[in-house]
């Protein structure tokens, strides 16, 4: 994380190349202190033990115990072999640079060991901002940053391809960046300015994979393409020797299997480069693939593929998949280790080869997995799964028999190449969409959250003991509610593996599918409402494509269902959390606040003429009254309405908000304490008040930023002060006053 901050400037660059600055720092924070006070806060997360897709994980090849990793969505870490964790390098990056949390590629530098690089920008479409380029000579304890002009997509198909920066081996001021859209990008003054390589000879395309990696085989660099059409003369693999000509590599190979090449690693001892492919650049749609070993001295290419891809028949269940990670092993020549991607009916494996690849043994074979750690990875089966969407391995260059790879979920660990483990203490990456701090009993927090469904978190500290809740096992959670006067009810909807909704009666422990549930929720769960006593469940639907549905509801605990005509189609059901007669909804196409009296059954218009918006518009009810209503409507503030929704007055104090939650009063106050993301000046935080949002204090701080954080938030009604706060892939942070 940061600890210092230089000061901003601002330095010519080159034609991809825009400001070169530095990490947002003091002066920054202070302004930020004017517009509305600030308190320190300790902030941690919430254990969960990764979650999302570890894109790739890089030894450092000089300096023992250190290494890094890089995501999708969730920035980019490095492995602190004193404390035995993973410490995030980028989360100081804020509100308006939520694009860069997506990792596209990591660089270091051999011959200076503090130098570290990172390519930044999570999606490449026409909607998300430029990437960037940090650099920085202390291991990302600092950063300098250069922004493109050019975007790059960490979270896009080919994530797991790479790496493609890379620090020229023969000079450190030299760069190599690779994209997807923009051709090849270099740099001769460590990263400060970028050009592109005109003498590329690959033609860059406004919609393919362009650069896939770049490695080094001695003094040649090697640069994949993937938007070859994988026949016989169709180039996607090329190399300069000199740093300025480049060319297509002879003999390569060609066809289905070898159509785009996703990673590559050189074996210096005996002057090999293994690389491998795939029919499309993955994690998802690959169903061939292969590995090739060219020697490097004499340009001869061998097929070392460890298994073909089958495509099943003559009663022969089908096999596809295609080939990610490759690494070799600095300390013993001819040793190298690939990874099956995609391959979801017999399982991905790791193979190794101890003789250059006339042979190898699938590692998954003998393979011990033990996720006491992070108990979710079992997946509600008695045991857990040796992974997938493996594209990025691993091996120590210090230890031979230290092996890793990531995965859709975690990174696993070896260090006998028998006994795996997740090695993913400090890396959280989830993207969190749903949070309720319990009034009482033995949790203080249920998450709902995408891909691993909904966690009952007994301590904070550890990943939860139950896993991912079961009964059914939710891939993503789409809504969580709790009956407030009946708080060991809780319910939860979501994309199910046996049904899309389900109860508890023991506040969250334990679930039990509904009995029943209407059509429309096998295609379409959206959020859900208890109503105050639980004897009446809303459920709204909302199809991924944005398509909105009728309500239905349920007063026998989700036997039965009724379809509610009345209900705005899509909008969030809220319950009022003493009344169990009162339900509402914010219909942000109209700007109008509905409202239920007789427990959901129909709905009708109360005050209008409120600020338009979409479904990120949040509509919270305060805890303890009745009718006490506060709408978070983005850049069009904060609105509050105290009788029931009949009319709203914005609260003065706030120029954004974009979610709201409450907790435990102040000491003397007689109103919940409020937690908000939002500004009252120009930057957007996580503000809290004491005073029913008369004045507000700024809570996180400028190494503490996470991105985009708009989602959710919620205080806990047992310990005033503390926060739970929902990130967009740094999972669940939570705060304590200093």
């Amino acid at each position: 994380m940061p600890t210092s901050h230089p000061s901003r400037r601002t330095v010519l660059a080159g034609t991809a190349a825009a400001a070169l600055t530095a990490v947002p720092g003091a002066p920054a924070l202070a302004a930020q202190a004017r517009e509305a006070g600030a308190v320190p806060y300790r902030w941690r997360n919430v254990v969960i033990g990764g979650t999302g897709f570890v894109t790739g994980v890089l030894f450092h090849p000089a300096v023992r115990g250190l290494a890094y990793a890089r995501t999708d969505i969730g920035g980019a870490y490095r492995w602190e072999q004193r404390t035995a964790r993973w410490t995030p390098l980028t989360d100081h990056l804020g509100w308006d640079d939520w694009n860069l949390l997506g990792v596209e590629a990591v660089a270091v530098d051999a011959a200076h060991p503090d130098r570290l690089y990172l390519a930044l920008g999570t999606y490449a479409q026409s909607w998300a901002g430029p990437g960037a380029v940090l650099r920085s000579e202390d291991r990302g304890a600092t950063w300098t940053r250069t922004d493109l002009d050019v975007r790059l997509g960490a979270n896009e198909d080919g994530r797991g391809a790479g790496e493609r920066l890379l620090v020229d081996p023969r000079d450190s001021d030299t760069l190599w960046l690779g994209t997807r859209h923009d051709g090849l990008l270099k740099s001769t003054d460590r990263g400060a300015s970028w050009a592109p390589v005109k003498a590329f000879p690959a033609e860059a395309s406004a919609t393919g994979q362009g650069v896939t990696l770049l490695v080094a085989a001695g003094r040649t660099l090697y640069a994949g393409w993937g938007d070859g059409d994988g026949t016989a003369g169709s180039a996607n693999l090329y190399r300069t020797a000199d740093g300025t000509t480049w060319e297509a590599v002879p003999g390569q190979p060609s066809g289905t299997s070898a159509k785009v090449p996703v990673r590559a690693a050189y074996d210096a001892h005996t002057r090999e480069l293994y690389v491998t492919y795939a029919d499309a650049p993955g994690p998802n749609g690959q169903s061939d693939g292969s590995v090739h070993k060219l020697r490097t001295a004499h340009g001869t290419w061998t097929d070392v593929t460890p298994v073909r891809p089958s495509g099943g028949g003559g009663g022969e269940p089908a096999d596809t998949f295609g080939y990610g990670g490759v690494a070799v092993d600095a300390r013993r020549p001819g040793t190298a280790v690939v990874s099956t991607n995609n391959r979801w009916a017999a399982v991905d494996t790791l193979f190794r080869t101890t003789d250059g690849g006339r042979t190898w043994t699938s590692l998954k074979d003998t393979a011990v997995l033990d996720v006491t750690e992070t108990p979710y990875l079992n997946w509600g089966e008695e045991k857990p799964k040796f992974g997938w969407w493996i594209q990025t391995v691993a091996v120590d260059p210090h230890d031979s028999r230290h092996i890793a790879y990531g995965t859709g979920a975690t990174v696993y660990g070896t260090r006998d190449l028998t006994h795996w483990s997740p090695w993913i203490r400090g890396l959280e990456e989830t993207a969190v969409r749903l949070l309720i701090s319990p009034p009482a009993g033995r949790a203080h927090l249920i998450s709902g959250l995408g891909d691993i469904g909904v966690m009952y978190h007994e301590r904070l500290t550890a990943s939860p003991s139950r896993g991912m809740a079961a009964n059914p096992v939710f891939g993503s959670a789409t809504g969580l509610a709790q009956a407030a006067a009946r708080p060991s009810y809780v319910v939860r909807t979501g994309w199910g593996d046996h049904g899309n909704g389900a109860y508890s009666h023991d506040g969250g422990r334990t679930w039990t599918p509904f009995a029943a549930q209407p059509a429309v929720a096998k295609d379409a769960p959206g959020p859900i409402a208890a109503g105050a006593d639980g004897s009446v469940l809303l459920w709204s639907f909302v199809h991924w494509d944005g398509t909105r549905y009728a309500a239905h509801r349920s007063v026998d605990g989700g036997a039965t269902w009724t379809e509610v005509t009345s209900f705005p189609k899509g909008a969030t059901p809220v319950a009022d959390p003493v009344d169990p007669a009162l339900f509402y909804a914010y219909d942000t196409g109209t700007g109008t606040l509905y409202a239920s009296t007789d427990g959901g059954a129909s709905f009708a218009a109360r005050a209008d003429g409120l600020p338009l918006g979409d479904s990120q518009f949040r509509l919270a009810a305060a805890p303890g009254r009745t009718g006490d209503l506060w709408l978070s409507a983005k850049g069009e503030g904060l609105h509050r309405s105290t009788d029931g929704g009949a009319g709203f007055a914005r609260v003065g104090s706030c120029r954004s908000s974009y979610t709201l939650g409450f907790g435990r009063a102040a000491r003397g106050a007689g109103y919940p304490a409020l937690y908000q993301v939002g500004s009252t000046g120009t930057v957007t935080a996580v503000l809290r008040s004491d005073d029913e949002a008369r004045t507000w204090v700024r809570i996180d701080d400028d190494a503490h930023r996470w991105g985009w954080t708009g989602e959710v938030v919620t205080g806990d009604p047992r310990i005033h002060g503390r926060v739970y706060l929902g990130t967009n892939g740094r999972g669940i942070q939570y705060g304590d006053p200093a």
